[in-house]
């Protein structure tokens, strides 16, 4: 590697390290924020053999609290409707709230989070002549990571429900806005 390469990267990484604990800290910020997501859930219920997926939304809003440099943490609630897959006369639709409280890590514009909470659910199930529906509140929780540019943040993330006799899983993409 030649001298001048040599020492542009000396540069340049300085310059990062000199200006990471601003980036650090403005990752903590605290205030409200609104989100929208879309993904793909995973419906399963083994009782029935049923096994698909669909398109699934959320809205989405909460609190972040961000008070120590380098952790946030947020109280969070949601909308979702994870679709309504179907397959050869058979098809599970669910809708719910979540209520979550989220912890994470932040890295300036970039952070990881993980979040618990509870769904409360209705699922209206077809399978062949036979409905039904149901309802119920159960755990749920998820992992994440965010990239945010001033106020605006794009997340992905992967969220797990258990049901009493389904299990759902969701992945998404999603926009926050924090005011």
């Amino acid at each position: 590697m030649s001298l001048k390469k040599i020492r542009v990267l000396f540069i340049c990484l300085t310059g990062a390290l000199l200006g990471m604990p601003a980036a650090v800290i403005a990752g903590a910020d605290s205030g409200f924020y609104i989100g929208a997501g879309v993904g793909d859930a995973q419906i399963e219920n083994a009782d029935a053999g049923f096994d698909e997926s669909d398109s699934a939304y959320k809205l989405f809003g909460g609190y972040n609290i961000g008070f120590i440099p380098l952790v946030d943490f947020a109280v969070e609630a949601s909308y979702v409707d994870f679709g309504k897959p179907t397959t050869s006369g058979s098809s599970i639709e669910v809708t719910g709230f979540n209520a979550y409280g989220l912890a994470g890590l932040s890295f300036g514009p970039f952070g990881i989070f993980a979040k618990a909470g509870a769904l409360s659910w209705d699922e209206d199930s077809t399978f062949g002549t036979a409905s039904s529906s149901d309802s119920g509140t159960d755990p749920a929780y998820g992992v994440g990571a965010r990239l945010a540019i001033g106020s605006f943040a794009v997340r992905a993330e992967y969220e797990v429900y258990d049901l009493d006799n389904t299990d759902l899983g969701m992945a998404s993409i999603s926009g926050v806005f924090t005011f």
